[in-house]
């Protein structure tokens, strides 16, 4: 048996001396139209048709949560934990002797994912077995620096740390605080560990490693989202974070053609900040880094569907070799916590229209499929008073990997607060008005295959009521005709954070007026109180 400390040893010290990439030849670009996130969580954290409240894991809902994507998309992306303690028999981290520190430390059990491994059961072997019976393409998602958890890794009196710290904490985390940005945070950004360091960076190639050699994967994605922090930026240089970077993936990719199997490449995607300032700040140079092998570039926006990124720009950086996604995800916008603790906030689920809106601009602007990312999570689940909740949209799933349908179907353009991500400041939303200013919002927008036709709708959210305010509205410098109607527009199960009639202002839009590419928004606050605007959408029947 490779002794573990031996291994990352090892591993560090190749890390440490990764040369330049050199450019490799033409290679096959990725067939998958639409890829599905599936972060092995909500399996125990939702309420579904295959498991009520409070049931533990068995493996039968591993696999009802392949089966029920089975024929709508093309490669399931299994996330099995947080990329720190696996959820498969492991060499790297031996789970009786860590679950038996876990006791010791925080005095709690395993959660039932690791109750399961324990008694001999293996989370990805199940995984990978079913994928290969519903003819899905099966990936490891694996976090490169997750922040869950770990704000109880020293506990204070009166701290309950709860199952999941099993899944978060292990010792060397605890033992080398000298790897964590600021262990006396309790910000998740705050607790990841730095990965300036040699030994973090080998920590996650040797459960990577692992992975790759005892199972037949078909691709593996680096998550770099969760948590979107790995450097300090003020203390680091651009090009030394991409050094950093690059090698790391290039380190991957030796070790994906080194066990490949029966010939067949194995796919590396990479699931990155949908903001060019997010990749620098991370050091993802995407030119060098499908240089390195990566193979698919997964934008996203963290935890949001959002239709506005940098998406062209970043098109432009990757070589048609890589296939690029945007990902779509449950939520649009997340209000407050209603009680303490995770999963207890309100949030505006994404919507069929939206969902197809926001694929056909992808496609419109060179991306070549799309993925979902915590889809699963319109299920019950987290605190109370978040409902009411419903089976997740699946029917929705099948179109997306048809661009000339849905370049014809009702347009549904939105901003959202949504992601309130650290490198666009201040953010998007919301965003106050005063009485006698103006602000203006921009829309790239994408028109159906014959063109925009007839009238569409402009309307604004605001948090408070918007009686005795006089708003003014122009796309492109035309000036709107304000109407009565603020309802929804298309039919809307999910009531949860949209706005009251009298929170709501509407006009109508002329698609004459819209074209493809950026569109401008302006917004005058005539008369009347200072007022927040929370939500603004474009919808195009």
């Amino acid at each position: 048996m490779l002794h573990r400390r031996h291994f990352i040893q090892t591993t560090a010290a190749a890390l440490a001396t990764v040369p330049f990439i050199r450019a490799q030849a033409p290679r096959a670009k990725a067939p998958f139209r639409v890829l599905y996130s599936n972060d092995t969580t909500n399996i125990t954290s939702c309420v579904s048709l295959f498991r009520q409240a409070r049931e533990p894991f068995r493996e039968g809902m591993l696999e009802a949560t392949v089966d029920e994507v089975a024929g709508k998309v093309d490669a399931h992306f299994l996330q099995p934990g947080l990329g720190m303690v696996p959820m498969w028999p492991s060499k790297v981290l031996p789970l009786a002797e860590h679950y038996a520190w876990i006791k010791e430390r925080y005095g709690v059990a395993p959660d039932s994912f690791g109750q399961y491994v324990m008694r001999g059961g293996d989370v990805v072997k199940v995984f990978v077995d079913r994928c290969r019976q519903t003819k899905q393409a099966a990936f490891i998602s694996f976090r490169l620096n997750d922040a869950h958890h770990k704000e109880y890794a020293d506990p204070k009196p009166g701290d309950k740390p709860g199952t999941s710290i099993g899944m978060s904490v292990t010792r060397h985390y605890v033992e080398h605080p000298e790897y964590v940005f600021n262990k006396a945070s309790k910000r998740g950004a705050d607790l990841v560990q730095n990965w300036l360091h040699d030994e973090v960076r080998a920590q996650k190639l040797a459960l990577i490693t692992e992975l790759c050699e005892n199972y037949d994967l078909d691709g593996l994605e680096l998550d770099y989202m969760r948590f979107y922090n790995f450097f300090d930026v003020e203390k680091t240089t651009l090009e030394q974070r991409q050094r950093i970077m690059t090698g790391f993936m290039q380190q991957v990719r030796g070790v994906l053609d080194r066990t490949q199997r029966g010939g067949h490449r194995r796919w590396l995607c990479a699931r990155v900040p949908c903001l060019s300032k997010g990749l620098d700040a991370l050091g993802l140079d995407l030119r060098a880094l499908v240089a390195a092998g990566l193979d698919m570039v997964n934008l996203s926006a963290s935890y949001f569907t959002t239709q506005q990124m940098d998406l062209a720009a970043i098109r432009a950086q990757v070589p048609e070799t890589a296939a690029l996604y945007v990902e779509m995800c449950h939520s649009t916008a997340n209000g407050g916590k209603l009680v303490p603790g995770y999963d207890t906030f309100t949030f505006r689920r994404t919507t069929q229209q939206q969902y197809e809106t926001t694929a056909h601009l992808a496609y419109a602007r060179g991306a070549d499929g799309v993925s979902l990312f915590n889809f699963a999570y319109y299920r019950e689940h987290g605190g109370p008073g978040r409902g009411p909740f419903a089976e997740p949209p699946f029917e929705v799933l099948p179109a997306l990997a048809k661009p000339q349908t849905i370049a014809n179907q009702p347009q549904h353009w939105f901003l959202a607060s949504g992601w309130n991500n650290p490198y666009v400041r201040p953010p998007v939303l919301p965003r106050g008005l005063n009485e006698k200013a103006k602000t203006s919002f921009e829309l790239d927008m994408a028109p159906p295959t014959r063109g925009w036709k007839g009238q569409g709708r402009l309307r604004l959210q605001a948090d408070a009521t918007l009686e005795g305010r006089n708003l003014e509205a122009r796309c492109n410098g035309t000036l709107l005709e304000s109407v009565s109607d603020v309802r929804e527009p298309f039919e809307n199960p999910y009531p949860s954070l949209l706005g009251l009639p009298e929170n709501l202002h509407a006009w109508s839009l002329p698609t004459a007026l819209l074209k493809n590419g950026p569109n401008i928004f302006e917004v005058r606050h005539l008369g009347g109180k200072p007022v927040t605007l929370e939500y603004l959408d474009v919808s195009i029947a």
